[in-house]
């Protein structure tokens, strides 16, 4: 798919597409270190991504699709471009959280990792300690070895 995708700020639009999906918001509205990427425009965004960096590691955040653009390989592309950013900034393990979009990770190469074994950096995340419930599913994807 060959898509627009470009870096952005959080905005109003943006929060209404994540909350749209029960995503959490609240940490990335007051200044958190994550990077956003949307594809179509930041007044109408198609889709959206957050990365987390923190040194080689870091926290996948925030993927949401609207619901014109869902099964047209969108969610796939900026995955895609996530980690290639990430990669290049020599980013060695991508982790992160999520409650309903395990399968869909999964067929993008990420395996489902054992809470007790993220990394410091990882586990201190307000994400990773109180905005997403025990029950999520924590995947890690290693770029590099």
């Amino acid at each position: 798919m060959n898509v627009n995708i470009q870096s952005t700020v959080f905005n109003d639009n943006i929060g209404a597409l994540l909350q749209s999906y029960d995503l959490p918001t609240s940490d990335i509205e007051t200044g958190t270190e994550v990077l956003l990427f949307v594809a179509g425009s930041t007044q109408k965004p198609s889709g959206v991504v957050g990365i987390q960096v923190f040194g080689e590691t870091a926290l996948l955040r925030s993927l949401a699709v609207s619901d014109s653009e869902r099964g047209k390989g969108l969610g796939a592309a900026l995955v895609h471009y996530v980690e290639q950013y990430a990669a290049s900034l020599g980013i060695n393990s991508i982790y992160l959280l999520t409650t309903t979009a395990a399968h869909f990770f999964e067929a993008h190469g990420y395996s489902t990792a054992n809470r007790t074994d993220a990394p410091t950096s990882i586990a201190g995340t307000s994400q990773f300690s109180n905005l997403c419930p025990s029950s999520s599913a924590f995947m890690v994807k290693v770029l590099r070895a």
